[in-house]
């Protein structure tokens, strides 16, 4: 019996063409990829959540490839994942995606170097969580710290978790507070 069932997904596209000043000659765009699944282990204690682990490499892979497509590719420059346990769940069920929602971004951006950042929560349905974001292939590219809302009206409910994957195109706009930049990436350590 598989562990994984799918309620809805959704995928949210959002373009920002302005943040004050001269508007940029291109909007940055980020894409959000989100699934609500079944908590298999809401209410209990469950002492091995790997299983669960493994089987999320599908959706993993289904929402990166589903964000990527959105963006295009070739164009992801940040990434993050976020997870929101219902509040039947514990938090330790939201770590469960730091493998299953990384590996499947790195995989389906040819194996970019930076680890994803993530956010987590346990909450009730209607949250909002905000989820980090930074330049796939060196953490320190300030320009490209950034974070992207996201959460449903109806969801997690309480036996439940909200899965994210967030993608973007680009960093902030106007991003001028200096530190290394995309084009000076030159280690290659997921770092600098």
């Amino acid at each position: 019996m598989s562990l994984l069932e799918v309620r809805k997904r959704q995928l949210v596209v959002e373009t920002v063409f302005h943040e004050g000043g001269p508007p940029p000659a291109t909007p940055l765009r980020m894409a959000a990829a989100l699934a609500v699944v079944r908590n298999p282990y809401a209410g209990r204690h469950e002492p091995d959540l790997l299983p669960f682990m493994a089987e999320l490499r599908t959706l993993g892979r289904a929402l990166a490839e589903e964000a990527a497509g959105a963006l295009g590719t070739g164009r992801v420059e940040a990434y993050g994942k976020g997870a929101i346990v219902g509040v039947n769940g514990e938090l330790e069920h939201a770590a469960v995606w730091h493998e299953a929602g990384g590996w499947a971004m790195r995989s389906v951006l040819g194996e970019p170097k930076a680890i994803v950042p993530a956010s987590k929560a346990v909450a009730s349905a209607g949250y909002r969580l905000m989820v980090p974001l930074h330049h796939v292939n060196a953490a320190y590219v300030r320009s490209h710290f950034n974070a992207m809302e996201v959460g449903l009206q109806d969801g997690p409910r309480p036996d439940e978790i909200l899965f994210a994957l967030v993608m973007a195109d680009g960093g902030r706009i106007h991003a001028r507070l200096g530190g290394l930049r995309a084009d000076q990436i030159a280690v290659h350590d997921g770092q600098r």
